[in-house]
């Protein structure tokens, strides 16, 4: 397995592949390989979704019981974006993104205490995502993928597809600290 830290605490996660004339085969979870690079979470929960081209999802987190997530591609391109919002950390509000594939494989990890969102590349693309902790509709917050402080450079020439949950969200400046994740 190799990884390539992406910086904030954020590493991509390239499998080793086995293929062959059938095609091919990975472990997308181990515990003990994880472990060996630093990881060492437990997953409660698994979310998989599927989106047309164009569609952003995000920027989501939760306020209390933050999730950890380690997020891959299962068909189709994403551009997987998460943007720092731990209070108190000298990287608040900075944000790396990846391009993740179907093929090759490779997964991205995310601390807990992260925004997180994606916007789809191709055609399609379903994306299935661990979290350390169970969703809590009611804790669950956001902040505007387009917000002008944190500047997100999405690899996009038209306006997305949100959901009004999404296109309603605040921008950074409008968060207050009490929204910000708590229990890190």
């Amino acid at each position: 397995m190799k990884t390539a830290d992406l910086g904030l605490g954020v590493y991509s996660i390239e499998p080793q592949v086995f293929s062959d004339d059938r095609g091919y085969f990975f472990e997308a979870w181990r515990e003990d390989t994880f472990a060996a690079l630093g990881i060492e979470k437990k997953f409660v929960q698994d979310n998989q979704s599927f989106s047309r081209k164009g569609v952003l999802r995000g920027m989501h987190y939760q306020r209390r019981n933050p999730q950890a997530k380690l997020v891959r591609v299962l068909s189709g391109e994403i551009y997987d974006v998460a943007v720092d919002f731990r209070p108190g950390s000298r990287t608040f509000g900075k944000w790396v993104g990846i391009r993740l594939t179907a093929v090759p494989p490779c997964m991205v990890y995310i601390p807990e205490g992260f925004a997180h969102g994606f916007l789809v590349l191709s055609e399609t693309a379903e994306v299935l995502y661990k979290t350390s902790d169970f969703y809590a509709p009611s804790e669950e917050r956001g902040v505007r993928w387009d917000c002008p402080k944190i500047k997100i450079c999405w690899p996009i020439w038209e306006t997305p597809v949100l959901s009004p949950r999404d296109a309603a969200f605040p921008t950074l400046g409008e968060i207050t600290p009490e929204n910000l994740p708590g229990d890190l």
